[in-house]
């Protein structure tokens, strides 16, 4: 074969291989977040799979489904638990706006009359020109939003189907990723063509991205959600699992965290009247809420590499911006390969200053 066929035949191949590997990623985007969060426990899990397995090596098939089945039990089953009794906070919100039981601007109005004729004072004399009219869009725009998750809230019901689809593949792969895992990582080496101990380089970042989201991160943001809900409830605070389910989300963002709810709960408290139940929830969210953190991140994710706060935050809220809910863990992880290959690239011998020595 002549240099100039086999050329031809290299090109050709190379556009069937992308041209499929295009339709299949197109095939599998409807679980896309099944595929991933199936790699991410099988990585987070490993260990657990492991110890399983050397007590059972000729049991390969059990191992694995003991390891899918402690993992549906402590975490599958009791997220969806959770999801379910907040679709119906969710719902119940919904129904008391609707009804007109709850009205933001006879809230705010209330809360107003009701504060001591001091601050009140204060409030009218600080109050610009232009605040009436972006309290007026503020209160239109939460209205409106109040419409659409009253609109759509029968169609939150309809995607149950799905979800429960996406929880069932994701448990079947993860069977085989826990079962196949070390076949197909060897595959997957072989496959890039980088040499290993830059495969290892950027095998480690990913690794210890994940373990520090997953191990770290996601589990603080559960407790401090969790801790959250519960004072909430003590307090008694409305929608506590609403509450704490935003606490949650809030708390995966560094530097910001759960403080963007329970400080201005406090606030709302202090100059409703209750004011012990707002020293209460400043004393809890200082002292329990916002330095369970350093507590327990330590315990969970070791030694492992942890990037910039502010690397950290700026692609999550980006990779939230484009992939959704998922890209509290898509936008950490690629931000540690590009620090990570970057790294290689500033260490490693560029070929021309290497010819040119």
């Amino acid at each position: 074969m002549s240099a100039r066929s086999s050329k031809r035949t290299t090109v050709i191949f190379a556009f069937v291989l992308v041209a499929v590997s295009i339709a299949f990623i197109w095939i599998l985007s409807p679980f896309a977040g099944a595929i991933l969060w199936a790699v991410l426990l099988a990585i987070s899990f490993s260990s657990w799979h492991q110890a399983l397995l050397a007590r059972m090596p000729a049991w390969r098939n059990a191992a694995a489904s003991a390891t899918v089945l402690l993992i549906a039990i402590l975490v599958v089953f009791p997220l969806t638990l959770l999801a379910g009794v907040l679709f119906q906070e969710i719902s119940a919100l919904v129904e008391r706006f609707q009804s007109g039981e709850l009205d933001l601007q006879r809230s705010i109005s209330e809360l107003r009359s009701s504060l001591p004729e001091w601050i009140a004072n204060w409030l009218t004399r600080l109050e610009l020109p232009g605040l009436p009219t972006l309290r007026d869009r503020l209160l239109s725009g939460l209205a409106q939003g109040w419409e659409f998750i009253a609109r759509h809230a029968v169609s939150f019901g309809q995607v149950t189907v799905d979800f429960l689809l996406g929880v069932f593949v994701m448990l079947y792969l993860l069977f085989y990723l826990l079962r196949d895992g070390e076949t197909l990582l060897a595959h997957a080496r072989r496959a890039i063509p980088l040499p290993p101990e830059q495969q290892q380089a950027l095998a480690s970042a990913f690794m210890a991205t994940v373990h520090g989201v997953l191990k770290g991160d996601l589990v603080v943001a559960l407790v401090q959600g969790m801790l959250g809900g519960l004072i909430f409830w003590i307090l008694g605070v409305g929608s506590p699992i609403l509450w704490a389910a935003l606490m949650a989300v809030l708390s995966l963002l560094p530097v910001l965290g759960a403080g963007l709810v329970w400080a201005p709960a406090a606030i709302y408290l202090l100059l409703a009247g209750s004011v012990w139940e707002a020293i209460v929830l400043v004393a809890f969210g200082v002292l329990v809420i916002s330095t369970i953190d350093n507590i327990l991140r330590p315990l969970l994710v070791g030694s492992d590499v942890k990037m910039p706060s502010y690397v950290v935050l700026v692609s999550t809220l980006g990779g939230i911006a484009i992939f959704g809910i998922n890209g509290f863990v898509i936008g950490p992880l690629v931000a540690a390969l590009f620090m990570a290959t970057w790294d290689m690239y500033s260490k490693a011998p560029l070929r021309g200053r290497s010819e040119s020595a």
